[in-house]
């Protein structure tokens, strides 16, 4: 790419779920496509652990810092999203559950609801043939190891024990998960077959070169799932069938033109051109230029291409932000509705503590193992009334939350007071030895007493929950800023209601439920999954984009990521987001071959 005599028939800002599967499906459609992700490639084993990378692991380029973690924080929400080449799927727990067909409605303010402009039955088929694409898999908990997952086998046990307090209904539930357990792809979620057993760490033969083969001209072998709970902190092991895996992987293989993928090009300016198409301009960042003194870069070129259709998929934050930025290009944008809707989706972490069973009529820590198998592998589903069962409320999931062994270490040693305890008594034990008063110098146990017994972690489970909240928030620029003022209070019965389910679960594992201190200090929503801003709509009046995406008002202008949700998704809503691009996917290409 060079200048702005580039013209492409698609320019795609962002390569999450909206961003990537639009651009495989545009090129293998034949269009000239240009996908520009503002992040940096993350090939298999590139995913920090060490302390320092960890440190550096962070997306800020006004202070030298071109990591993968993004951190938002408003005064009553707070959000973790992604910088990268994948875009969320990097940092996702890997799981898909589609909307449930009664949830595409959103409340009126006087009582009653409003209809979603899309329904399940548009996204059907487009969500088949993304979990298709995505290789999903339900856990394999029929096999060893899988079958003795602690917490997928104890959120069982609580389905069963559950006592909530109303009259809803709640059902365990084995997710589909987008993560190779076998070597070979599945024809169904549910496939069980004998000639494709799961296998722990096995090398997963590809038909072609993956994204990093091609583009770093060498062998970027991938595994089977560890079990090793680092999903939401980057797979080292290509185990996650992410999207640089998967559609970005098929869209540099699309003939006769190979989607062109361009990272570390961070989109500042959009504008309509004279007639037809857009122009866009990115700054071309480079890392390796930091001063190591300062973490300051030079000045990165500006670079400028243009296009026939251009597709925003920046993400809940990106999308809005950058037409707000650029507002003056498009007067014809309704200021009313660009910024609404925001949602956090109906998410709220929070943690189950000090568990315990009855073991020889005692009651000793129960042995959860946060950290093993993927970070989420099921979830209890509590009815909403829409489901029209006799369920009362807002519906939501929980799902089993698990730990990265890096942050199990982390908490055990930062129970203080027991490791400096454990740490005199040890140095005590030395002593004795070096003055004589000790004659063992075999330090075994004493190395084991040491490291303490581990209960902290052991016996701990996480949950993370997701619904349907109120979209009652809205974003707005302060001083060219961006600032969110949804607040959870027209939301507070739908977290009381997942709080009461959260300390049901507590209970019936004898242990004690937990808030984050965020929320329980400062009544704030930390949220993986942000949504709205961009809300899609009947018409203009009441929605940005229509049901395809399109910007009202500018033809061949779409957004296509969780931005266009004019409500909560409810579960989590990286299908959801893949569908809906899908299905614009083929709109676009529609009107490419009328054109034509």
């Amino acid at each position: 790419m060079s200048s702005e005599t580039d013209f492409f028939d698609a320019v795609i800002i962002g390569s999450g779920f909206g961003g990537s599967v639009m651009a495989y499906r545009l090129a293998e459609a034949g269009l000239r496509v240009c996908l520009l992700e503002r992040g940096k490639a993350y090939p298999p084993n590139s995913f920090p652990r060490k302390p320092y990378d960890l440190g550096q692991n962070f997306w800020d380029p006004s202070s030298g810092f071109y990591g993968l973690f993004d951190i938002w924080s408003f005064k009553k929400s707070g959000a973790l999203v992604s910088s990268g080449l994948g875009g969320g799927s990097l940092i996702y727990a890997n799981i898909h559950i589609r909307k449930d067909p009664h949830w595409f409605k959103e409340d009126r303010p006087d009582g009653g609801y409003d209809p979603w402009p899309i329904t399940y039955e548009c996204l059907e088929p487009h969500y088949e043939r993304v979990e298709k694409m995505m290789n999903v898999q339900k856990y394999p908990l029929a096999h060893p190891p899988y079958d003795k997952t602690p917490k997928t086998l104890a959120m069982q046990e609580v389905n069963r024990n559950l006592q909530i307090g109303d009259n809803s209904t709640h059902k365990w539930l084995p997710l589909n998960l987008a993560v190779s357990f076998r070597t070979k792809n599945v024809s169904s979620p549910d496939e069980d077959d004998p000639a494709n057993p799961p296998i722990m760490g096995a090398q997963i033969p590809e038909d072609r070169p993956n994204y990093h083969s091609v583009t770093m001209k060498r062998d970027q072998p991938r595994s089977t799932c560890r079990l090793c709970g680092e999903c939401d902190i980057g797979c080292n092991y290509g185990s996650k069938n992410t999207l640089d895996y998967t559609y970005i992987t098929a869209a540099i293989h699309q003939k006769p033109h190979p989607a062109q993928v361009e990272t570390l090009c961070e989109v500042k300016t959009v504008t309509p051109l004279e007639g037809v198409g857009y122009r866009v301009e990115f700054l071309r960042h480079d890392p390796a230029t930091i001063d190591p003194a300062t973490r300051k870069c030079p000045p990165p070129p500006r670079v400028s291409i243009t296009c026939k259709r251009l597709i925003i998929s920046a993400g809940t934050f990106g999308s809005p932000y950058l037409l707000m930025r650029n507002l003056a290009s498009f007067p014809l944008l309704n200021r009313d509705i660009l910024g609404s809707r925001f949602s956090v989706n109906g998410d709220l972490l929070s943690f189950v503590v000090n568990t315990k069973e009855r073991r020889n009529g005692k009651l000793v820590p129960r042995r959860l193992d946060p950290s093993f198998g993927p970070v989420i592998t099921s979830a209890i589903r509590v009815g909403d009334t829409l489901d029209g069962d006799g369920s009362t409320g807002r519906g939501f999931y929980i799902e089993d939350a698990g730990i990265p062994y890096l942050f199990s270490w982390i908490a055990e040693l930062s129970g203080l007071p027991g490791t400096i305890i454990r740490g005199l008594k040890f140095f005590k034990m030395r002593l004795k030895y070096r003055t004589g008063l000790n004659s063992d110098a075999n330090l075994s146990a004493e190395i084991a007493n040491l490291l303490g017994p581990a209960t902290t972690t052991m016996s701990t489970l996480g949950l993370i929950a997701m619904g349907r909240d109120f979209a009652n928030g809205r974003m707005s620029l302060k001083k060219d800023l961006l600032e969110c003022d949804w607040s959870p209070k027209k939301s507070q019965a739908y977290f009381d209601r997942v709080r009461r389910t959260g300390d049901a679960i507590a209970q019936a594992l004898n242990g004690k439920y937990l808030d984050t201190p965020s929320y329980r200090y400062l009544h704030q929503v930390l949220t993986a999954h942000p949504l709205g801003g961009c809300p899609m709509g009947f018409t203009a009046n009441d929605g940005l984009v229509n049901s395809y995406g399109e910007v009202f008002g500018y033809p061949g202008l779409y957004v296509v990521d969780g931005s266009v949700m004019p409500g909560p998704v409810g579960p989590n809503p990286s299908l959801t987001i893949a569908a809906i691009s899908d299905r614009a996917a083929d709109h676009i290409i529609d009107q490419h071959k009328a054109e034509s």
